[in-house]
């Protein structure tokens, strides 16, 4: 029996569940099929297809959706609207699947929901999406489970690796990006690349421990509602004593992050900062240009970009 193919685009909501959409769909007995990472095809693709308004961020979610539009039996679309009363997401995820849905209507697609206001929850989502390849909820359930044990130990690996790079002698720069930033190498593997080049060890606000950046958070505001930025900005509160310096990375044109990110740059003058804004046309002489200025401050003991 032919196994049924699941497309799964290598961008945005991809990049914090990963291990457990792949593990959830094989246990069931799915072929799990991948964009490629972010290339210039797909760049085009998103671009081409969104409007002008769209971060840079989701014109590439949109081309690795349509890279796999008809190579696969599916395709999962994820929507995120909040964790909880106090924990939203950006409104361009909120209407993903909406967006998704009109641009390629004729295709199949997996959803499912995190909307903890409205009881909207991931669980509920995955026994959704598993009944339409098994009517077995038991299986559905043990699969869930399975898989989210192992997204769950993937994510403690990654935090104690980040932990300790800390205790490294090394100069260390912290990037502060969206976890779908920091993974997309499009995005961000030129300039990690070049501070390892530079023997500077890059610390990933993304890999931190959830918990632990969610109650550093509180240092920078009680009122900062978006989940992701908490986590984001309560890593800078939490290796802000262990750290040379950070680097800013948003996707053009973000509007969180640039409320968010200028306003942590205002309040951390005391450590050297870089303030990156990428969009599709970035090229990596720009990027070299600015980051060899920043690591000559950095060395001198300058402060902010």
């Amino acid at each position: 029996m032919k196994k049924i193919k699941v497309g799964i685009p290598r961008a945005l909501l991809y990049y914090r569940y990963n291990v457990l959409w792949k593990n959830f769909f094989e246990s069931l007995g799915c072929n799990v099929v991948l964009s490629p990472e972010t290339n210039r095809e797909i760049i085009e693709l998103g671009v081409n297809n969104t409007i002008d308004e769209c971060c840079l961020s989701y014109k590439i979610y949109v081309g690795h959706v349509l890279y796999l539009s008809e190579k696969c039996d599916y395709i999962l679309i994820s929507r995120a609207c909040d964790y909880g009363k106090k924990d939203k997401v950006c409104t361009r995820l909120n209407g993903t699947y909406d967006d998704i849905k009109h641009k390629i209507p004729s295709e199949q697609i997996l959803d499912y929901n995190i909307e903890y206001t409205k009881l909207k929850f991931p669980i509920l989502g995955f026994i959704k999406m598993g009944l339409k390849f098994t009517k077995n909820i038991i299986k559905i359930l043990y699969s869930y489970h399975k898989a989210k044990i192992k997204q769950k130990k993937y994510d403690i690996n990654q935090a104690n690796s980040e932990k300790n790079k800390l205790s490294k002698t090394n100069k260390k720069i912290l990037i502060l990006s969206h976890f779908y930033n920091i993974q997309d190498k499009f995005i961000s593997k030129y300039i990690t690349n070049y501070l390892e080049k530079n023997n500077i060890i890059p610390i990933y606000s993304n890999k931190l421990d959830k918990k632990i950046t969610n109650e550093f958070s509180q240092y920078f505001s009680n009122t900062l509602y978006w989940k992701y930025s908490k986590e984001m900005i309560g890593g800078l509160y939490y290796t802000k004593n262990m750290i040379d310096g950070i680097i800013f990375i948003s996707t053009y044109p973000c509007g969180i992050d640039s409320l968010v990110n200028n306003l942590a740059i205002l309040k951390n003058k005391d450590i050297p900062t870089l303030n990156l804004l990428i969009d599709e046309n970035i090229t990596e002489l720009s990027l070299e240009t600015k980051l060899e200025s920043f690591v000559d401050i950095l060395n001198q003991g300058g402060t902010n970009e």
